[in-house]
């Protein structure tokens, strides 16, 4: 029925733009597809070109890059834009995949507001990201020239470029909105949006709302697709199916892989493993908040105090920071001998969260960091900061998954007490066992890799049988 549906909308947009009397009754007839069908199976081998444009934030452009991948092994060429400094800082592709991925650069637009080089939201304090925002729209003059060039047959495009799915609707290519949001959030702001829009705001200093780009690429794209798979989501994405009124096809949870057999050891990580290993197992919590999140002096005080309270081995992985106050930098030297070990830049969250030292994740509830805690059974202490992070938090303790840091309901604040009375929870009471239980049980579907490349395979299929039904009929 989707195909038929497909051909059908093809057929009547070729008569409308046909006519020269647009009032005239259009008569659409439908042919047997027997021979079509006989095509289609004909071509079914012929490799598509799909070009990726993500939003400039790693929690995004790392999940576009390991789709990219999984579709790439499939034989298919991928274009990957984004702007140079970013794609520089990915992994390298491995040795197979390198001919059928090219790189695409498009420099970003300057911007006053902008620091210098500055390319990504880990780049940023978070009050200037609308600005990138709207740096990243001024790609879109650069961007609609290669699509001009390339014709891909599908682009597989973020939540921010609203201005996208008219361009590639004008030049015949395909739109799909890969979101690397739960499926759960993004239903709830639509469900919420379509009972009370005056909730969001108009707009910011991008010059558009993020509301307003969330509706624009899905209401422009001919496909959804959520990383998320219907054993943890079901009801919401058939929620999501409900209100965006297209397919909605999830891509899986991509997890990623936990062989580390083929990547290097350094100095860094003999560092990490060694601390970690001299931890008796389960016992440490490990802290991590992603690239965006930056801690004000009094979150990372009261955070800080917590840690020390709770009385747990931590490791920290801090990388923003408003300021590095004589006080912040004393207690993390004083902490680094004790009991906690403070770790300044990046570091691999996937090896350390797999170590039998690990207990207890507390995190800001990116969807990422949530697949991958749960991805080897780790109970989660949750401490959200931003819209989305909120909204997982709120489906992971309905799901007994972990606990939430309590905040003051006046001014959405927390306290040391707070976070030291959740790590207990987690770690030491009664009730953390039942956590830990439900975190190892779901491990079986989120770490499930046959599961999930089936997802990816059936993804791939569609955009096999759909590009075939809209370009070569």
């Amino acid at each position: 029925m989707i195909l038929l549906s497909l051909v059908g909308w093809l057929r009547y947009q070729n008569q409308l733009t046909s006519t020269n009397n647009p009032s005239e009754e259009t008569i659409i007839e439908f042919q047997p597809l027997t021979s079509y069908y006989l095509t289609m199976a004909e071509q079914h081998n012929k490799k598509l070109h799909i070009a990726m444009f993500p939003w400039l934030a790693f929690g995004h452009i790392v999940p576009f890059f390991e789709l990219a991948k999984l579709i790439a092994q499939k034989g298919h060429k991928i274009s990957f834009i984004s702007t140079p400094r970013n794609i520089q800082r990915l992994p390298k592709l491995p040795v197979n995949l390198q001919p059928l991925v090219d790189f695409i650069e498009l420099p970003l637009p300057h911007l006053d507001k902008l620091p210098e080089n500055a390319e990504a939201t880990m780049d940023l304090p978070e009050h200037l990201v609308p600005y990138l925002k709207k740096a990243f729209d001024g790609l879109e003059e650069p961007l609609t020239k290669f699509l001009e060039r390339s014709t891909p047959d599908w682009i597989l495009h973020d939540v921010v470029p609203h201005w996208l799915p008219p361009i590639s609707s004008k030049l015949g290519i395909l739109c799909i909105l890969f979101s690397i949001f739960s499926a759960f959030g993004i239903s709830f702001v639509l469900d919420l949006l379509s009972r009370n829009p005056s909730v969001f705001p108009e707009q910011n200093e991008s010059g558009v709302s993020d509301i307003f780009r969330l509706q624009e690429t899905i209401r422009g794209a001919q496909v959804f697709a959520p990383r998320s798979c219907k054993e943890i989501e079901g009801e919401s994405l058939k929620s999501l199916e409900s209100n965006c009124m297209k397919p909605v096809i999830p891509v899986g949870l991509l997890p990623p892989s936990l062989d580390f057999s083929e990547e290097r050891s350094d100095e860094n990580w003999d560092t990490i493993v060694n601390w970690l290993d001299k931890q008796e197992k389960g016992s440490v919590i490990y802290v991590a908040f992603g690239s965006e999140v930056t801690l004000s002096n009094e979150d990372f005080t009261e955070l800080a105090l917590g840690l020390e309270l709770s009385g747990f081995p931590f490791f920290w992985v801090l990388k923003k920071q408003n300021s590095d106050s004589a006080d912040s930098h004393d207690w993390i030297e004083n902490q680094s001998n004790k009991k906690g070990m403070v770790w300044r830049t990046w570091a691999p969250q996937m090896r350390i969260l797999a170590h039998k030292s690990i207990g207890g994740f507390l995190t800001h509830c990116g969807w990422s960091s949530v697949i991958e805690g749960l991805q080897v059974g780790c109970p989660l202490i949750m401490l959200p900061f931003q819209n989305e992070q909120m909204l997982v938090a709120r489906f992971m303790e309905g799901k007994k998954l972990g606990v939430k840091v309590s905040k003051n309901q006046h001014d959405g604040k927390f306290t040391r007490d707070s976070v030291a009375k959740a790590l207990r929870s987690v770690m030491l009471e009664e009730e953390g066992k039942s956590y830990r239980c439900q975190a190892e049980e779901l491990s079986k579907i989120v770490g499930d890799k046959e599961l999930h490349q089936k997802y990816v395979d059936e993804f791939v299929d569609y955009m096999e049988i759909h590009r075939l039904a809209i370009k070569d009929y």
